[in-house]
């Protein structure tokens, strides 16, 4: 039935079970995000006037394979509390609980679920998308480019923000803010 494996048979298939298990993490690499370079910032309108906000504080971890892009695989983790809209009053009302909750929803996350090759040598990055404890699929385009030792990924994905309860109550109305928000990135990383 079974036949008795010599020690170095024993090693070799070892050897090979261990090498098999460790190809996937060794096929995107892991990137290093200068974070003084990346940033992440909203655009919406309020009373059709566009408002550019942003995101202080962020971490995106980017496991990332040019030749193979279906290997790679992207976790971003938001700091609520850093949304700047550039006025302390304004920072101080959106952390309240008819905008960001920030209090009971301290982070927002991304986290891809599929990554591949898609048209004009752009990326299509589908994914989860959890803002306010809301989480919902969400599918956005990706353009990677290199500089110098660096590797730039930027993109931009739409939403609404009354699906993610952002804006509650008598904020609810779209005719003051309005409901469409982009969400833009720009990650620099270095390997």
């Amino acid at each position: 039935m079974f036949s008795r494996s010599t020690p170095g048979q024993t090693r070799r298939w070892l050897a090979a079970a261990v090498i098999c298990l460790a190809l996937p993490a060794i096929a995107a690499t892991a990137l290093k995000t200068d974070a003084a370079k990346s940033s992440v910032t909203i655009t919406f309108k309020q009373l059709n006037v566009p408002v550019d906000a942003k995101f202080r504080k962020f971490n995106a971890q980017i496991n990332y394979d040019a030749t193979k892009p279906e290997t790679s695989k992207a976790t971003v983790d938001i700091d609520i509390a850093g949304f700047d809209l550039g006025d302390p009053e304004y920072n101080k009302e959106v952390m309240k609980k008819e905008w960001f909750n920030a209090a009971q929803f301290p982070k927002a996350s991304f986290v891809s679920s599929q990554i591949k090759a898609g048209a004009a040598g752009k990326l299509d990055v589908t994914g989860k998308l959890t803002i306010k404890g809301k989480t919902s699929d969400v599918s956005f385009p990706l353009t990677v480019k290199k500089e110098g030792a660096n590797q730039i990924f930027e993109g931009a994905l739409p939403i609404k923000r009354l699906s993610y309860n952002i804006g509650e109550g008598e904020w609810k109305d779209t005719s003051m803010v309005a409901d469409e928000v982009t969400i833009k990135f720009r990650v620099v990383t270095a390997q």
